[in-house]
């Protein structure tokens, strides 16, 4: 459980490093900047409610900032332990974005799928283990090989390490 929470919280740097890296929101309106300051105090502060709701109201409004805006709501839904939602924000945005944007999306998703794994494992269901167990490494090692940058205390490499294990148990 504590490595867990020792991921979500790298991957709340990485995510923090890739918006704090960005110009400021220019959609438009104060409204559109201050909502995305709820969502992301919100997801900081563990409302994953309110979190969730305000990052899903902001997709449609983010022009140019929608993949970085999908990937925090995936990664609201991350830490709020929807990890097929989370996976279902985070894989679209890991299929067409490039460089920082889809490792970032790999990231998320990579998580989401082996805590998928873990669930199905549980329920006895090793076939569907396995297959998110094998996605979930994919994207995590490609995360690792083309940003070591975004796993700087070595979570997601832990990570793979314990799927790699899991993976030779099936």
């Amino acid at each position: 459980m504590h490595h867990t929470t020792f991921v979500k919280g790298a991957l709340a740097l990485v995510l923090a490093g890739l918006t704090g890296s960005c110009d400021a929101p220019r959609i438009g309106s104060a409204g559109f900047q201050e909502q995305y300051l709820v969502a992301r105090n919100a997801l900081e502060g563990g409302n994953y409610a309110v979190s969730g709701r305000t990052y899903a109201r902001l997709v449609p409004e983010a022009g140019p900032l929608t993949p970085r805006i999908k990937i925090e709501y995936a990664h609201s839904h991350l830490r709020a332990g929807a990890y097929a939602a989370a996976v279902a924000e985070a894989a679209p945005v890991a299929r067409s974005a490039r460089g920082d944007a889809r490792s970032a999306a790999l990231a998320v998703q990579g998580t989401a799928l082996h805590e998928l794994a873990n669930q199905t494992l549980a329920a006895g269901d090793s076939a569907a283990a396995e297959r998110h167990l094998t996605d979930a490494r994919t994207a995590l090692a490609e995360v690792l090989q083309n940003h070591p940058a975004f796993d700087p205390l070595g979570a997601l490499a832990g990570r793979v390490a314990q799927i790699d294990v899991q993976l030779s148990r099936l």
